[in-house]
């Protein structure tokens, strides 16, 4: 009889993001695969609600990183109840790949395997206590080659990470279906941006790109969530370059399918530096073109004039202009979809992705 394998993700954030995304849909998988999953969150409301929408079991402590020793504690006690050689905990900081070592520690399971994933284009940190935290995990992924190489050069050259542990394994989408959408029939061209709503993300220069296109049937659509006042000041950004009326603002966290069934391509302004952007993946997936920033590691699936238009960050004149382009041309579109869903489900399907993960949990 197989032993029925465990899987503890630890999501410490109290804010909904890419980053949560991808955890749940990651619990979501192995869940439906048989596996015993659960969410070790720090009981926010906002990060536990999808996750327990998904049937993911929930097991909350602070999650407070180095100075936090009830968290380990907590999380020893699910692992002394865990299969032995069947236990991954899967984290997604630094420091919580701390907590899980210790849990680990504590509990007297060095059978358990540590996974980190990285997610962002930051340099590592050359301490001694994080010499440790490397040394400790079973496995690193990093979500882009890009988000691999700051890390990797940012440490000095005696710290060495055993080549079979590091692994590049770009973000995927656990998507409704693999089937690629046609495009809305009448009305106005649709550009959509869904995401977060938060700085960083580009939307002071989509409102501003916007205001350049005044007169065409271009309508923008804005899907996603965010801090209050931060949305007032984009609905006032909006009002004083009079292109409110050209906008719809959906709060409503609807579906990627739903979304994406209702626009003509998507729009990516991304002003920080995108270790792999789940925004590019879901349009990808989609069969949707998209406008997208060129300042992090799009470069390594997106092509511009091939499957996709690139622009540089904060350049709402080249963004306004990118965007018009695609407004006017539904030959193009329709090209820069096909290519675009096709380099999806040859390199960054959900099935490559997790015949991925499945060999660096059970290895």
């Amino acid at each position: 009889m197989n032993t029925r394998r465990s899987l503890i993700h630890i999501v410490s954030s109290n804010k909904w993001g890419g980053v949560q995304t991808y955890a749940l849909d990651i619990c979501r998988h192995y869940a439906e695969a048989g596996w015993e999953v659960t969410a070790l969150t720090r009981n926010a409301v906002g990060v536990d609600a999808p996750f327990a929408e998904a049937g993911i079991g929930l097991l909350h402590a602070p999650v407070g990183g180095f100075f936090d020793l009830a968290s380990p504690m907590t999380l020893a006690r699910k692992l002394r109840e865990s299969p032995r050689g069947a236990t991954v905990v899967h984290t997604h900081r630094y420091r919580d790949a701390f907590t899980a070592l210790l849990a680990k520690k504590i509990a007297n399971r060095p059978d358990v395997r540590i996974v980190t994933t990285r997610h962002s284009v930051r340099r590592g940190r050359d301490t001694r206590v994080f010499r440790k935290i490397y040394s400790g995990i079973s496995a690193h992924i990093f979500v882009s080659e890009m988000c691999y190489n700051a890390f990797r050069h940012s440490l000095k050259k005696d710290i060495t990470l055993p080549p079979e542990r590091i692994h590049i394994l770009r973000n995927s989408i656990n998507a409704e279906t693999d089937t690629p959408l046609p495009e809305p029939g009448h009305g106005p061209v649709v550009a959509l941006y869904q995401g977060a709503l938060v700085r960083g993300k580009g939307l002071e220069t989509l409102i501003d790109a916007m205001s350049l296109l005044k007169g065409t049937r271009l309508r923008l659509r804005i899907s996603g969530m965010g801090n209050p006042d931060y949305l007032d000041m984009l609905r006032r950004r909006a009002t004083q370059r009079d292109v409110m009326e050209n906008i719809d603002w959906n709060s409503k966290t609807a579906s990627t399918q739903e979304a994406c069934a209702e626009a003509h391509f998507g729009v990516v302004p991304s002003t920080d530096t995108e270790a792999c952007s789940l925004e590019s993946l879901r349009f990808m997936a989609a069969a949707r073109p998209q406008v997208a920033t060129s300042n992090g590691a799009q470069k390594e699936y997106l092509e511009n004039g091939r499957n996709s238009l690139l622009v540089d960050p904060g350049d709402a004149a080249s963004l306004a202009e990118a965007m018009r382009t695609l407004a006017l041309d539904s030959t193009l579109r329709t090209r820069l979809g096909k290519e675009a869903y096709d380099d999806y489900s040859r390199h960054l399907s959900w099935h490559h992705f997790i015949d991925s993960l499945n060999k660096i949990y059970t290895e």
